[in-house]
């Protein structure tokens, strides 16, 4: 039977959705059996745990092996896909030589993202008429509107042409769905956004860490407005985020960690730095028959990244898991590009010395370079110590948003130009013990790459600012079509669908 994805996330994930890893931390129900969506939402309780179904798409980050970060780390000029050859994913090895088409991209990043939606349009439907405190129930409302914004805006840098839904769909009508204009996917976006941050809490507890405050609506709504071009109201809502004095604490007690290696320790979970975390647990015990499905709750990113059949001989090698994949191995020209900077031993492994020196052996993968993403490394130490697949529950956190990143943002939502411009960026060298250069957009620019590189912001950085087609050309990217992803295939049969220009056959 033809159906598109949006079918599935109405028929089959009809409540309670299993709860997933981004937002363990704060709940702890455990649901044992369904419930249909006419039945549940009566309580607080059912509202906490379908509020908890909407933030378990935030897995989609670094869960999985389709996942945000490797995926869009590929397509970039630092990383190639890697992996153990040529076909070891179709759609991260396509997307990064630009050979990606309707039947290679994985369904996931569409289907994925508008479950999510799903959920959070059902539970925004049901929370008015649930009787529980006002209070909790606005900031309720408040975290399911970000969320879904959230994943639009993933939808919309990703596809561009893609249906705006805000109701759950019945049967009858998933054939009818038709395309916004990226336009009104934008406007939804700030709506849902503007519209949440003044319910959403300025701090959030322990208790309650992952889940959203005010900053970090605020920091999403700031990246909006810049990936519009909205350069003044961009500057100006992520002034909120960064504080009077960059460097120096903000109002809801962000400020940089001191030392950047220590963003990459996996206990350093919901630190002062991250505005907006996925995070993972050891605790899912996720084995190989649901691996990437709601129920696993570990950190695929870090298995993937990894040197395949690492082996170390002495001391000086660190003490890394011993059978990554390999993908996302870092390209000789970001080599060059980053090897005189501080942030270097945090950022690479390089394995080519490791074995020079006699101190670490391991096996090539496909396209290797022998330097690794040392951001994610599967480190023994974050080896689970209870069941499951050892590598699929790696617990290391990633990072949606960070302070850096809302730094140098606000910087380029300035123009690159000006004193605020320049304590902005000044202030994440002097994190890293590197002197004040005078700003601009190159100056803006060099910077992300170093800061941010292997998160997976660096594909969308080069499209935003225009520069993917020269910076990507060698690897058969074209101008006008490889901005945004094919939509898959099968989320056009039997629909009212449209492909995205330079995709049909």
């Amino acid at each position: 039977m033809k159906r598109i994805q949006l079918q599935k996330a109405i028929l089959a994930t009809v409540f309670l959705f299993l709860l997933g890893s981004c937002k363990k931390d704060f709940i702890t129900i455990q649901p044992k059996e369904l419930f249909l969506a006419s039945d549940y939402y009566k309580t607080r309780d059912q509202a906490l745990t379908g509020l908890v179904a909407v933030y378990d798409v935030l897995r989609k980050n670094s869960g999985g092996f389709e996942n945000m970060i490797t995926m869009m780390n590929a397509g970039s000029d630092d990383n190639y896909a890697g992996g153990g050859g040529e076909s070891d994913g179709a759609g991260i090895q396509s997307f990064s030589n630009y050979t990606i088409n309707a039947n290679t991209i994985p369904r996931s990043f569409w289907k994925d993202h508008y479950q999510g939606i799903f959920r959070a349009n059902v539970l925004l439907q049901k929370l008015p008429d649930i009787q529980m405190d006002a209070g909790e129930k606005a900031r309720f409302t408040a975290e399911t509107k970000v969320l879904r914004a959230i994943y639009y805006f993933n939808l919309v840098r990703m596809f561009k042409n893609i249906p705006l839904l805000l109701e759950p769909l019945v049967p009858d009508q998933i054939y009818t769905v038709t395309q916004a204009a990226p336009s009104a996917i934008y406007a939804q976006i700030e709506k849902d956004l503007t519209e949440a941050i003044p319910s959403l809490p300025s701090t959030v507890s322990p208790a309650d860490a992952g889940r959203l405050n005010k900053g970090a609506g605020q920091a999403m709504l700031g990246k909006v407005y810049l990936y519009e071009n909205k350069k003044t109201e961009a500057a100006a809502v992520l002034a909120q985020v960064n504080g009077t004095t960059p460097g120096q604490p903000n109002q809801y007690g962000n400020s940089l960690l001191p030392n950047f290696a220590d963003l990459w320790v996996h206990a350093n979970r919901f630190n002062v730095e991250g505005i907006l975390e996925c995070s993972h647990t050891d605790k899912s015990f996720a084995s190989w028959e649901f691996w990437g499905s709601s129920k696993d709750e570990g950190n695929t990113a870090s298995q993937m990244v990894g040197p395949r059949s690492y082996k170390k001989n002495t001391a000086n090698a660190p003490d890394i898991y011993t059978a990554g994949w390999s993908f996302n191995t870092w390209t000789q020209d970001f080599y060059d590009f980053i090897k005189g900077d501080p942030r270097f031993n945090a950022t690479v492994l390089d394995m080519n010395a490791l074995k020079a020196s006699g101190d670490a052996d391991y096996t090539a993968g496909y396209m290797n370079t022998g330097y690794f993403l040392r951001k994610f490394i599967p480190m023994r130490s974050d080896i689970r110590t209870g069941s499951g697949s050892m590598e699929l529950n790696f617990k290391q956190n990633s990072y949606i948003i960070r302070l850096a990143d809302t730094y140098l943002m606000e910087a380029e939502a300035l123009g690159g130009t000006g004193a605020r411009a320049q304590a902005l960026l000044d202030a994440v060298r002097a994190r890293v013990g590197l002197s004040s250069v005078p700003v601009s957009m190159d100056a803006i620019k060099r910077e992300r790459r170093l800061e941010l590189a292997g998160e997976g912001h660096r594909f969308f950085d080069l499209v935003r600012w225009g520069d993917a087609a020269s910076k990507l050309a060698s690897r058969g990217f074209k101008a006008g079509k490889n901005e945004i992803f094919p939509i898959p295939a099968q989320e056009l049969q039997g629909t009212k669908l449209v492909q995205n220009p330079g995709y049909t056959f």
